[in-house]
């Protein structure tokens, strides 16, 4: 989305720019505006702002699907159903021990999943089986088969990407 606004920001700047090269400098161009050159400023721009107030919200809507399971407006959106059972039982079994932004959960006890750095499907696998790190703060096995799965698809799609 930002890369869009930078684009956008210097297409923008870049007519503006050639508008005045074009016109035979800021005097000529100024010139344009305020005489036989009216026509242009009240077409084009309109145009390019329309477009650019088409094209910005547009991208913004296409790229909703990458925030699935967030928060904010996309908080109540549902992605699969193992996702959203191991959303559910995130909440029940590890969001009183963890922090996690999508469910916005506040632990305590165990780190903060957002900051954890890259949490993969088997990472949080290999925690639930051994018990976090093995240091035995966290109980080993405490999910465990199509529960333990659930949790880590989860844990896995939203951790670090979730802003509370």
């Amino acid at each position: 989305m930002a890369a869009a606004a930078l684009v956008i920001f210097f297409i923008v700047a870049g007519a503006g720019v050639a508008f005045v090269a074009f016109s035979g400098g800021p005097g000529r161009a100024r010139e344009a505006y305020l005489t036989g050159g009216r026509r242009f400023f009240r077409i084009v721009l309109p145009l390019l702002y329309l477009g650019v107030g088409i094209a910005v919200p547009a991208v913004v809507i296409a790229s909703r699907h990458s925030a699935e399971g967030g928060v904010g407006t996309l908080a109540g959106k549902q992605g699969t159903k193992q996702v959203q059972r191991g959303k559910m039982l995130f909440r029940q079994t590890c969001a009183s021990c963890h922090s996690l932004a999508a469910v916005n959960a506040r632990g305590v006890t165990g780190p903060n999943l957002d900051q954890i750095g890259q949490v993969t499907r088997q990472r949080v696998l290999n925690a639930l089986r051994i018990g976090g790190t093995g240091d035995g703060r966290m109980p080993a096995g405490l999910l465990t088969g199509a529960n333990a799965h659930a949790v880590a698809t989860f844990v896995s799609s939203v951790a670090g990407r979730g802003n509370p």
